[in-house]
C-alpha cells in the first residue's frame, strides 16, 4: 500500500502573507504551477491559487501590489505524508479540491499531492475516486 510520501511532490514553493499577488503569479507561472501555500512564522497559514489571483484579486480590480493575505484561503486542510494515498484521494473527492499540502507527524510542510500525482501513482481506485469528485461541473 502506498502512502502519501510515496506519491507526493516534495519541492514546494512557498509565498508569505506580505507578498504581492504579483510575486506570487510570477513564482506560479516561473515554476509552472496553480497554488502556492503560504507561510508565516515557520506556520502554514493560508494557501493562494490562480482562482484566487482571478476571482479575489483580478475581478474585484486590485492591483499587483495588493498583499497575499488578502486573497488567501485561510481554512487550509490538508494531510499527513504517512497516509494511505486512497484515503487521502477519497477526503480530497470529498472536500473537491485538487491539491492537498502534505504535512508530517510534527504538521511540518513536506510536501504537496495533487490531482496529477494521485492519476500517477498507479493506484486506479483512488485515482478514480478523486476525479469523480472533483471533475463535476460548475
Amino acid at each position: 500500500m502506498k502512502t502519501i510520501r510515496d506519491v507526493m511532490t516534495g519541492d514546494v514553493k512557498l509565498v508569505e502573507p506580505g507578498q504581492t499577488i504579483r510575486e506570487a503569479a510570477q513564482l506560479m507561472a516561473s515554476a509552472d504551477i496553480g497554488s502556492l501555500p503560504v507561510r508565516e512564522n515557520d506556520r502554514l497559514v493560508g494557501m493562494v491559487t490562480d482562482r484566487d489571483l482571478a476571482l479575489r484579486a483580478l475581478a474585484h480590480g486590485l492591483g499587483h501590489d495588493t498583499p497575499v493575505r488578502d486573497v488567501m484561503t485561510t481554512a487550509i486542510k490538508y494531510c499527513h505524508d504517512h497516509e494511505d494515498v486512497e484515503k487521502v484521494a477519497q477526503n480530497m473527492a470529498e472536500l473537491g479540491v485538487r491539491r492537498l499540502p502534505v504535512v508530517d507527524r510534527e504538521k511540518r510542510l513536506v510536501g504537496i499531492v495533487a490531482l496529477s500525482n494521485i492519476a500517477q501513482s498507479g493506484d486506479s481506485k483512488a485515482a478514480n475516486s478523486l476525479l469523480d469528485g472533483v471533475a463535476q461541473p460548475h
